[in-house]
């Protein structure tokens, strides 16, 4: 476990020709985007995807063949299958990316472009929870195939901070623009030179791009080719550092595609969206777990006394505030707060106040004590490697971001939903700063970018 270093090169943002969709070419550019690859969980929303149009991008982040080598060749062909048919065309010129997100409740905007890969201990990108080796084998397998960064990672910096990945040191934050607000009308305000300047000048130009999904988002995308709008906006990232919000598996697939390599080249950038969430605060949610093949009564039967149980009254909303108030009520009694609540057979069970010390002789004691308190921590030591004896395989567990939706898995196919509390976001800055990374698939930041919009092909110049 190592602690990252200080800062002394920061984040560096580069153009590239972004590969879009033609929207001449298919029948919208909403039905085209997709969730990020690790989103779609289910088959029926792969199905969904795959026939809103027959150029979905789900059809190269993921393509249904009966072994991974045919996927990843099938995603292959059809990429440039797609280029030559002219579904999918190169811009005329390296740019940057202005990506705005609205929704009813969230205005989010930031930079695309391609990002000068940096191992952790550099402390420039900040990772913050492990990875799995086979979804990493899995991406580099597609990336390698198809010489393309598909969708972007999602990285926060904190702008009014440099040299700090994400929120400030008092936890203070300026005041986020209404996201119902419209857009002003006549030349920008002025602002301190910088990212955010070369954002908000951008914003009053009529977009690149624009479409609303039907979950309610619209997006809306610009193109910044001037030269010293470049330079303004990079000048400026590279007095900062940056936390992974989205794409932990996609950050370590760049670099291990980049350490095969020997020789500068495209390889050593990788497509991400970086957002100052000082200005533009992003949510947290849990990932639920999803255990496919144990039952709620064998679950329940095995905890024992190592967690208090208790059946809880549904529906899910209901459920969910009970678990929220029993974590809130164990934390203000000194008690351990870890809780959990078990969905499945029509029923919920609520898992908390477990056996202090069940906790000790389970959880690592060589770590900082805020990663020792994690839920996910206390799940995956505790419950899934002691208690439950699950192994963490695909065809055992499974990671679902939506709570009604890994519900709907148990109901549909048994097994046993685990359904957690997001993980506060200065828990996860505190840990990433420290160079100690969360369980995977502890935390998920949102909005998260949608894919399709802009592809990044390492084959162009």
């Amino acid at each position: 476990m190592s602690t990252p270093g200080p800062v002394r090169q920061g984040l560096q943002l580069a153009p590239f020709r972004g590969l879009r969709y033609a929207s001449e070419r298919v029948s919208s550019l909403a039905a085209v985007t997709s969730p990020p690859y690790d989103v779609v969980v289910r088959p029926d929303g792969l199905r969904h995807l795959e026939t809103a149009d027959p150029y979905n991008i789900v059809r190269l982040i993921l393509p249904q063949t009966a072994s991974p080598t045919a996927r990843h060749q099938q995603a292959a062909q059809t990429l440039r299958r797609w280029q030559a048919e002219g579904v999918l065309a190169p811009d005329p010129e390296p740019a940057l990316y202005v990506y705005e997100q609205r929704d009813a409740g969230q205005l989010q905007r930031g930079l695309i472009g391609a990002l000068r890969l940096s191992p952790p201990e550099e402390g420039i990108v900040l990772p913050h929870e492990n990875v799995m080796p086979h979804v990493v084998e899995d991406r580099a397998d597609l990336m390698r195939a198809t010489a393309a960064n598909l969708e972007p990672l999602l990285l926060s910096y904190d702008g009014a901070h440099p040299g700090t990945a994400n929120g400030s040191s008092n936890g203070a934050r300026p005041t986020t623009p209404a996201p119902d607000a419209p857009a002003p009308e006549g030349p920008a305000p002025a602002a301190t030179p910088g990212a955010q300047a070369v954002i908000d000048r951008a914003v009053q130009r009529p977009p690149l791009l624009a479409t609303t999904t039907e979950d309610g988002v619209a997006h809306r995308l610009w193109r910044i080719a001037d030269p010293a709008e470049i330079a303004e906006a990079t000048a400026d990232l590279g007095r900062h550092q940056a936390l992974i919000a989205d794409g932990h598996h996609r950050w370590a697939t760049y670099l291990r595609l980049r350490a095969e390599r020997h020789a500068p080249g495209p390889w050593d950038f990788g497509l991400v969206l970086l957002v100052d969430t000082a200005r533009y605060p992003l949510r947290v949610r849990a990932i639920h777990r999803l255990l496919r093949q144990l039952s709620p009564a064998d679950a329940l039967a095995a905890v024992g006394d190592a967690f208090r149980v208790r059946p809880v009254a549904g529906p899910l909303p209901d459920a969910l505030a009970a678990l929220a108030t029993a974590q809130r009520e164990a934390a203000e009694s000194g008690a351990p707060a870890n809780a959990f609540l078990l969905a499945g057979g029509g029923a919920f069970h609520l898992l908390d106040r477990p056996d202090p010390a069940r906790l000790a002789a389970a959880v690592p004691q060589d770590r900082p004590q805020a990663w020792r308190e994690l839920d996910a921590t206390v799940l995956h030591t505790l419950l899934l490697d002691q208690i439950w004896q699950v192994p963490d395989a695909p065809e055992h567990i499974g990671y679902i971001h939506d709570a009604a939706a890994a519900l709907k898995q148990t109901e549909r196919h048994g097994g046993t939903a685990v359904l957690m509390r997001p993980v506060a976001e200065e828990v996860v800055r505190e840990l990433a700063q420290q160079g100690v990374a969360m369980p995977h698939k502890s935390t998920s930041f949102g909005p998260k970018p949608a894919t399709g919009l802009v592809l990044r092909s390492l084959e162009l110049s």
